[in-house]
């Protein structure tokens, strides 16, 4: 079978989507990757060239809204999967769901798969006519191309709920819910909680709708209460409208509130030293990757009530829910934990790696995952 997977950003194709693409490898698939900066000498190509992966570049700005340069993406898109001829096409992000559905349609590829891996920004709550124009416009892209998909694949059952609720999807689509993108227990590894004060940390691009503004308030007060306690941001900034930032993240770290680690090639020393991980996202995710680490090395969780993040906590076994765009709650959530003996978060870090090991272990997911690429997954 010759596979093709679609993506808005290169670095995702190794970071979220590695462990599916050796799965199908092993199989004894052929695989391509089609993605915005993967050109020659790029070295997320060469990465994936040494996996076995055959890499295509294409021009796709993952935020603009341009028609014109979308139209020239899904010519683009259209005539290179006319060129491969795949057997099977997988997109995912909005981006290349949308236009790479529709290009693999036009260019007549049996079978099209659609990974919905969160909603973002674009189906919040909101009254503004902006949110509702975006919203309208996100909405009918996705019904064009997934009436054409052969299967639907979401990461948490709040998205396929909301697609079906709004029409998105035909009373006949095929559709799947998997538990994220997996974590790899191997490489994600339970360890002990460190000693000293209680350590926070928000792994995440730094955008405002990850909550990042939040966390910084929420970090201040925090320390009034608790002086001792350490709180990091990790992550870069970006090119997003919603970023924060610069001058934002350094009158945080001269008020001595908390350490920005910038863009970490790898996370899990800095979350080894902590003993919470937060997302206090307003964002619809998928499931989180930060959060499914966390669980992994046994990290207690703070998130938001929204689609996706609530998906990481057990109940309140293994960290603290908090209503979405609330400092204060956050604020009084982290007091809870750093107030908390050294047995109660021991049972809650326990909690959480139990957690990892009976949803989220990634063989388990992409199992999953291959089940539907290779068409063999029944519809839910």
């Amino acid at each position: 079978m010759r596979f093709v997977i679609i993506a808005g950003f290169a670095g995702s194709l190794l970071n979220f989507r590695g462990p599916l693409l050796q799965a199908l490898l092993a199989r004894g698939h052929e695989v391509h990757a089609i993605a915005p900066g993967l050109g020659a000498g790029i070295a997320e190509a060469e990465q994936l060239r040494e996996m076995g992966i055959i890499p295509h570049d294409v021009p796709m700005d993952r935020t603009g809204l341009s028609p014109i340069a979308d139209l020239r993406l899904l010519i683009s898109l259209t005539r290179l999967l006319r060129r491969l001829q795949p057997d099977v096409t997988m997109g995912y992000t909005v981006k290349p769901v949308v236009w790479g559905t529709l290009a693999a349609w036009l260019a007549r590829v049996p079978r099209r798969v659609a990974l919905i891996t969160g909603l973002g920004l674009s189906f919040n709550e909101g009254n503004g006519a902006k949110q509702r124009l975006l919203t309208a416009l996100v909405s009918g892209l996705y019904r064009a191309a997934l009436n054409r998909a052969d299967t639907v694949v979401f990461q948490n059952r709040d998205d396929l709920a909301l697609f079906r609720d709004r029409a998105i999807l035909g009373t006949d689509a095929k559709t799947k819910v998997v538990d994220g993108s997996g974590i790899d227990l191997d490489r994600f590894a339970r360890v002990p909680l460190p000693e000293g004060p209680l350590r926070f940390v928000l792994v995440a691009r730094m955008i405002a709708s990850k909550g990042v503004r939040e966390f910084a308030e929420a970090a201040r007060r925090t320390r009034e209460r608790h002086p001792l306690v350490q709180f990091d941001l990790v992550g870069g900034l970006d090119s997003n409208p919603d970023s924060v930032t610069a001058q934002e993240i350094d009158a945080w770290q001269a008020e001595k509130i908390l350490t920005w680690h910038g863009q970490v090639a790898d996370v899990r020393p800095l979350m080894r030293e902590a003993h919470v991980v937060v997302l206090p996202s307003y964002y619809r995710e998928g499931v989180p990757r930060s959060l499914l680490e966390a669980l992994a090395l046994g990290r207690l969780i703070i998130t938001t009530d929204m689609p996706g993040c609530r998906e990481t906590l057990d109940g309140g076994n293994n960290g603290v829910l908090v209503p979405p765009r609330d400092a204060e709650a956050l604020a009084q959530a982290m007091d809870r934990l750093a107030s908390a003996s050294c047995g109660e978060l021991l049972k809650m870090s326990e909690a959480s790696h139990r957690l990892a090991k009976e949803r989220f272990d990634v063989h388990r997911v992409n199992r999953d995952m291959i089940a539907v690429i290779e068409g063999e997954t029944p519809a839910e």
